[in-house]
């Protein structure tokens, strides 16, 4: 018997996910650098999360478009209920800024670079071009790699930051399991052919590695718009 969709992919993603947790614990490393990191870090998640809602509602649109595949009249459901629970979110993280001190607009006004496009622009071509179950492997990652239980509590003692800085990771923290939960339940009940599993996996891995290129950047250059102050 071969193994399911969702055994698949955990396999595939845990090949992988160790690039991912490295370059994190890059950026969490306890040093005078984290203040700065962590106001990146809000600065690029703001940039990936405000593409959230958008996303999944093009992807629902397109199978809403597919009355015949019977992947895409259940993967809509779940995609329309799931873009209200991630509606405002992008919100928290301009509040969290704010009590770093990093006026909204900075955040709101800073070009998304290259790599963000490519993070995210990724599953607009493949819902677009190919199908749009693709963007379950992208959220599969975000919210199978949710931030640690504690990690919101340890980066305000590292940091110095005030605790409301860190509401939208201790939130994430305490959400994303139930998600990752939700989302495997929908893949193993998706009649899913073995091109939409391959795509469903290929969408994951690009994620992964991209998502590891943000921490790194993160880690490694301070933006432009960052306080001289850190």
């Amino acid at each position: 018997m071969s193994p399911s969709a969702v055994t698949s992919l955990r396999l595939e993603l845990s090949l992988v996910r160790p690039v991912l947790w490295a370059a994190t614990a890059r950026t969490w490393r306890a040093d005078s650098g984290l203040p700065g990191r962590y106001r990146r870090y809000l600065c690029a998640m703001h940039q990936v999360i405000r593409a959230s809602v958008p996303l999944m509602e093009r992807a629902a649109t397109r199978c809403e478009a597919l009355p015949r595949d019977p992947v895409a009249r259940p993967l809509a459901r779940y995609l329309r209920a799931h873009a209200e629970e991630e509606r405002g979110h992008d919100d928290w993280l301009l509040t969290d800024a704010a009590a770093t001190g990093t006026p909204p607009e900075k955040l709101t006004g800073t070009v998304p670079p290259a790599h963000v496009a490519a993070l995210v622009g990724a599953q607009y071509y493949w819902i677009e071009h190919s199908h749009p179950v693709a963007l379950l492997g992208y959220i599969a990652v975000l919210e199978g790699n949710a931030p640690a239980p504690g990690l919101a509590g340890l980066l305000a003692r590292e940091t110095g930051l005030p605790p409301a800085a860190f509401e939208t990771v201790r939130l994430h923290a305490d959400l994303d399991d139930g998600h990752s939960a939700d989302l495997d339940r929908l893949i193993e009940r998706l009649p899913l052919d073995a091109a939409q599993r391959s795509l469903v996996a290929v969408s994951a891995l690009h994620t992964v590695a991209s998502l590891a290129e943000l921490f790194d950047r993160i880690t490694a250059v301070p933006t432009e718009w960052e306080s001289t102050d850190d």
